[in-house]
């Protein structure tokens, strides 16, 4: 009688979480480097002892040991009436707890809506945006203002920050599509994160980075793209930032430090990047072993298809810098 129980309650709870976000309970479980998936955000939950990983494309994976994965989930509740529109493409996604809640940070593109055209670029309307859950496993909906940012302007890749103000922020990319100059900016949130306060800061440009590089035919220029953002404190209480861009073709992670310890700056970017050659767009958790990770992915062409793939680092923050401590894995 106690293990049928224990087998009911497990069903109901599992029917329960698929009700939650609705979907079929039809998943794989797969190791990691099986996984084909851009920008991987990991959540460690402390409250389900699970890993919950997502990324572009908005699905969700689950995992108690890093290493075999379950999913995809679809766990994002799209509201087809607001400016993404039924389908929108999602990228960049994070997950982020506060105050209680779950936080979804994620970039959406509505390619029915075409908001510029630059030097033969169309530029659709593209953003970041907050959505919320109860869960960590979603079901994730819009919430509060119906944008974040301005409608004229595509921006990406928005990330969470509470400041030395205790205010918090969100701070996203500038696209170069657009400015030609890729921008890493900030803009406040309200204290529930269910919009924005204000006008967004510039806190470096692209071109302001001395290890990014491009070719042209006038030559060699540094490049234009501002790419994953994702902010961190060192063991010094120095404030940081880990971002990506391009040394020509080879996608390449940076970092740039603080001044002022705050948001303010100014940010004074590192001369070399700090994760080998192809991997980038990273962000930093620790696992319930207690070592800070970088995840990250790695990035190669294959006959002009990008393959994308979720690796760690080990690194140490102990210092006044981040410093990478291991191999990828």
């Amino acid at each position: 009688m106690k293990h049928f129980i224990i087998l009911l309650l497990s069903f109901l709870t599992l029917t329960a979480s698929a009700q939650r976000q609705r979907r079929p309970m039809q998943v794989r479980t797969v190791p990691r480097d099986s996984i084909i998936l851009s920008d991987p955000c990991i959540l460690p939950d402390a409250a389900s002892h699970i890993y919950y990983m997502t990324g572009t494309g908005g699905m969700l994976w689950k995992s108690r040991d890093l290493e075999m994965w379950t999913g995809p989930y679809n766990v994002v509740d799209i509201d087809s009436t607001s400016w993404m529109g039924p389908r929108p493409m999602i990228w960049a996604a994070e997950l982020h707890p506060y105050q209680g809640k779950y936080y979804y940070f994620a970039t959406f593109t509505n390619n029915a809506v075409r908001i510029d055209s630059v030097r033969g670029n169309v530029i659709p309307r593209r953003a970041s945006q907050v959505l919320v859950s109860d869960y960590p496993d979603g079901p994730y909906r819009l919430f509060g203002d119906p944008a974040y940012l301005r409608a004229d302007q595509p921006t990406l890749d928005g990330t969470f920050w509470v400041d030395t103000d205790g205010h918090p922020y969100m701070i996203y990319c500038g696209e170069w599509l657009q400015n030609w100059n890729g921008t890493m900016e900030a803009i406040r949130l309200k204290d529930d994160l269910s919009g924005t306060v204000g006008e967004p800061r510039i806190l470096f440009r692209a071109k302001d980075s001395p290890w990014s590089k491009e070719k042209d035919m006038d030559g060699e220029h540094p490049n234009k793209v501002t790419d994953g953002p994702y902010l961190f404190r060192t063991g010094t209480g120095r404030l940081g930032m880990i971002w990506t861009s391009w040394v020509y073709d080879v996608y390449t992670q940076g970092v740039a430090y603080s001044e002022s310890g705050t948001l303010a700056g100014p940010w004074v970017q590192e001369e070399k990047p700090i994760t080998p050659p192809n991997f980038g767009h990273g962000m930093i958790f620790r696992d319930f072993e207690g070592r800070l990770l970088l995840s990250c992915h790695s990035h190669y062409n294959a006959n002009g298809r990008y393959i994308r793939v979720p690796h760690l680092f080990e690194i140490d923050l102990s210092g006044d810098k981040l410093v990478v401590i291991s191999e990828p894995f």
